[in-house]
This record gives structure tokens, sequence and C-alpha cells, in this order.
């Protein structure tokens, strides 16, 4: 009788999670690991939104069920900063604050799709995004783009990929786990192909801050895309919040309605307290993660320069996010004595257990070629990782 659910037996644990956990088994024994696997900053939250939370708590006037969908000011702010800033005409009532953007991702998925229907997903893409897509019995597309197109999938591709059971798209940029950032003229062609099909899309910009390009640009922005566009996006990454559970969507009312309903009867809203916090940190000061975005870029250049040194390893080189995506194909096959390395897999225990560095095989991004690295950690740790690695990768033959 210990049968798990169909949709459950179709979904993997996530292997971001499972690579961080391995890494703390090593550190339990006392060995030194420099864990490059989970997608988290290393900057602590910023002092006044720390500061908001207190207040809250102090106040005594936070401790009751918040409504499902938010905190009236904490969306009437998430959709004026996306007036102000991203160009998108949003109102509170298209906005559904949930516990983290994942959490915002699962409620539009089970309210948009049934058994049956097609999510078009750009790849190498957020490990998540498959296993949501099949939690709702519906099916995953996968549109590929290559290292030599910085990852990024093309117009073209995403239109030979729709049939009549296409349902919908899902894409981030800033990238996770390649840092690639889709331009304006692309994303336009993307939205042509969009509007022609009669598609939604769900355009994951989590990373927004973190951007190194110098222009951020919305899909829900572009003309005739404000009905077909649901964004994500949330308090993670751009404001080092990763703990306090603070994601949205913006999205066409009947969407968020949808959202609202799904929430309502899974988790209801998000922690009231996290909500001052998040308010805090929409309408506050913007230079700590002005900051934070400064020493990304440099922690960037810092490693894509080391990862060159390194024979046979090829990157891109990421215009956004925090990490690097880099093709170790070069050492399928090698040894290490009787340690052979077959596949991506086998290149993170490798690494892990000889290197003592903690990476994320590709294949659960949609790359078998490729590891996930990222460099949300100090500059001394991302110096001796890559040191590490090359030391040990130089010991396969």
């Amino acid at each position: 009788m210990n049968h798990l659910s169909n949709r459950i037996n179709a979904i993997e644990e996530s292997a971001t999670l499972a690579m961080a956990a391995k890494a703390r088994e090593y550190k339990n024994r006392g060995i030194d690991v420099v864990n490059l696997s989970l997608g988290e900053p290393d900057f602590k939250t910023p002092q006044h939104i720390c500061d908001a939370a207190k207040k809250a708590i102090d106040d005594g006037k936070y401790f009751s069920y918040p409504p499902v969908a938010g905190y009236q000011d904490l969306r009437e702010a998430i959709a004026a900063k996306y007036a102000s800033e991203n160009k998108v005409p949003y109102k509170a009532e298209n906005i559904v604050v949930s516990n983290g953007a994942k959490q915002s991702i699962a409620n539009v998925m089970l309210a948009l799709l049934n058994p049956g229907d097609e999510v078009i997903i750009f790849a190498p893409y957020w490990v998540s995004y498959d296993a949501l897509v099949r939690l709702t019995e519906a099916t995953p597309v996968i549109v590929k783009g290559t290292i030599d197109h910085d990852f990024k999938v093309t117009a073209q591709q995403v239109e030979k990929a729709i049939t009549p059971k296409t349902k919908a798209i899902i894409f981030s940029s800033p990238c996770n786990p390649t840092g690639s950032v889709f331009s304006r003229t692309e994303l336009e062609s993307i939205a042509e192909v969009v509007k022609k099909h009669n598609l939604l899309i769900i355009a994951d910009e989590i990373y927004e801050h973190i951007n190194f390009t110098g222009e951020r640009v919305s899909m829900a922005s572009l003309p005739g895309m404000f009905d077909r566009t649901i964004t994500v996006n949330g308090f993670a990454k751009g404001f080092a919040m990763t703990g306090w559970r603070v994601g949205y969507i913006a999205a066409p009312k009947w969407i968020a309605d949808g959202s609202n309903k799904v929430q309502g009867q899974i988790t209801s809203a998000n922690c009231s307290i996290s909500q001052r916090g998040a308010l805090a940190a929409i309408t506050g000061d913007i230079e700590p993660t002005n900051k934070m975005v400064t020493e990304y870029h440099k922690r960037r250049d810092i490693v894509y320069n080391l990862l060159k040194e390194i024979p046979g390893v090829k990157a891109n080189y990421p215009q956004g996010a925090f990490y690097f995506f880099p093709d170790v194909s070069y050492y399928f096959g090698k040894k290490d004595g009787d340690t052979v390395i077959k596949n991506a897999d086998d290149f993170c225990f490798f690494m892990l257990d000889k290197g003592h560095v903690s990476l994320v095989p590709g294949g659960a991004f949609g790359d078998d070629n490729c590891v996930r690295l990222s460099y949300a950690a100090s500059e001394k740790d991302l110096v001796e990782a890559m040191k590490r690695m090359k030391e040990a990768l130089a010991t396969l033959a």
C-alpha cells in the first residue's frame, strides 16, 4: 500500500538542494568544502529591512492572518514599482504575494494547466520549471539554447515547438543557471510568436536587479503583452532575503484571482512579518542592492578569468544573475585511477570528493554537458574553489 501518487513519482528531488545537502555532509565530517551549489546571496539582509520587521513585531499589529494575496499596501507598492521602473501598469489587484517565487510559479501552473497541456520551457532552465509542469500532469516541451548563442533560445526555435496543445511558455531573464539576459530585440521577437499563436508567457524576473547590461526589459511592457504575461519576481536575490520567503506574481486579474484561489487552499498568506520587511525593501533605500550588484559584477569577472585558465572548460560570459554554467564535457571519459568521469553527475561528485568544491550537475537544468557554479560567495572562496578545481582536474587522464 506504500505507493506515492504518479504525479510525485514523475518529479525528482531538487538537484540544487540535494547537492547542498551533500556538501553539508562533507562539512559535518570535518572536510573543508567550498559550497558553490546554492543560489543564495552571501550578504546579510540590509539593515533597514530588518528594522522594519522588528518594528512590526514590536508594534503588535501583525500577528493575525494577513489577506491571502498579501497586505494591500505591499501589493500597491509592488504595482507602483512595476509602473514606474518597468513601465508595466499593474495595480494591486494584479499582485499575489506568496511564500517565495517558487510557490508563485506553482500557483500559476496549478491555476492554468490541465493534464495534456504543453508548456514550452527554455533550456537551460531553473530546475523547478520542469518539475512543476509535471506536477500538474501537463507536459514540458524543452527548447534548448546553446552555449555558442549564449544559451538563448530564438523566436524561430519557439515557433517550431508550438503545437495545438501548447498553453504557455516559461523562461527566466537574467537566467538561472546561465546568467544570460535577453535583449529587448530578442524579447520582441519572442513576443510576436506568443501573440501570433495566442499563448501565455511566464516571465521569471527574480534576478532583475542583478543585471550587468544596463537595460531591464519586462516582457509585460512590450506592445500587446500585458494581457498575456505572468511576471514572477521576489525579494530573495536582489535584497538578500532568501530565508524571508517572499515572492509574487504580477498578472492579468483573472490569473491573479486563480492563483489566489490556489494559495488560499494550500498555504494561505505569506508570513506577516516578512511582508513588512518586503515593504521596506521595495519602498526603501536601493543602495544596499546596488552595492551587492557591484560585488557580483567583480566576482563574475574574477571567476570568468580563472575558468579560462582551466583546460577544456568552456564558459559563456554571463550578463546577469550570479552563475556560470560551464561546459565540462571535455572531461567525460577521463579517469583518476579507477574513477571514470562519465557525465556531469560524475564530474560534480568527483569535484566534491577530490576537490572539495560543491557544484550542481547540468542535467537538472536541461544540459548534461554542463555544471552550475554559483559565484554568490566571497572572493576568497571563489579563488580557492577555482584553484581546487584546476588542481583536481589536472589529475584526470
